[in-house]
């Protein structure tokens, strides 16, 4: 019990690492937040602080997912058999930390990134094809929200027919987090899909911000 209430809490503060917050402190003295989309993530960074910033976050984004499931969890609970529900545990910390970050009052990003670090071990195939959706997306109509519901749509579709078609083994509870984590990112996205169907969401460009 104690264990999963320490990776519980200690997932939660690696995922509430404001690394778009701190991104625009440092290169521009800005609250991120008050700019672009008003969201303090990856893509919002590259939109205002361009794209060798957004790569950055991005990329740290995705280690804040990755530590806790796959050195975190590993530390503090070494029973091999239960070790899955333990990386779930600390799976969900990190991306609600991310989205909740307790350093800048509960708001921070959309956890697209976090997500992919999470599911970069324990489920890499859905992955790798929900991001070549993504980059697809992305590429095609310049909507990095479409690409990211997309992407965590076909993620899925991808670990669904692993799960129930393929002799793939999906653990049950993963399953179960994938539908979690999907449900959850189209949440933070729900704004994003508004004006998606208004026909007025920001397109992305990735030339670097005039100065």
């Amino acid at each position: 019990m104690l264990d999963a209430i320490f990776i519980i809490l200690i997932a939660y503060l690696i995922g509430s690492f404001p690394t778009a917050i701190i991104a625009g402190k440092l290169l521009k003295n800005i609250d991120i937040r008050d700019y672009g989309s008003g969201n303090a993530g990856a893509t919002n960074v590259l939109r205002t602080l361009g794209w060798k910033a957004g790569i950055v976050v991005l990329l740290i984004d995705m280690i804040k997912g990755f530590i806790p499931v796959f050195w975190l969890a590993g530390m503090i609970h070494q029973n091999p058999q239960t070790l899955i529900y333990f990386q779930i545990l600390a799976a969900i910390s990190a991306i609600a930390g991310h989205i909740w970050t307790v350093f800048a009052g509960f708001k921070g990003g959309k956890g697209v990134g976090t997500s992919a670090g999470v599911f970069l071990g324990l489920a890499p195939v859905p992955l790798l094809i929900a991001l070549a959706v993504f980059i697809f997306v992305v590429a095609f109509t310049r909507y990095v929200s479409l690409g990211s519901i997309t992407a965590a749509l076909a993620f899925l579709v991808v670990i669904s027919i692993q799960k129930f078609a393929t002799s793939v083994n999906i653990p049950l509870v993963l399953y179960y987090l994938s539908i979690i984590v999907v449900v959850l990112l189209w949440y933070a996205h729900r704004e994003n899909i508004k004006r998606l169907l208004q026909h007025n969401e920001n397109k992305i460009t990735f030339s670097s911000p005039k100065k």
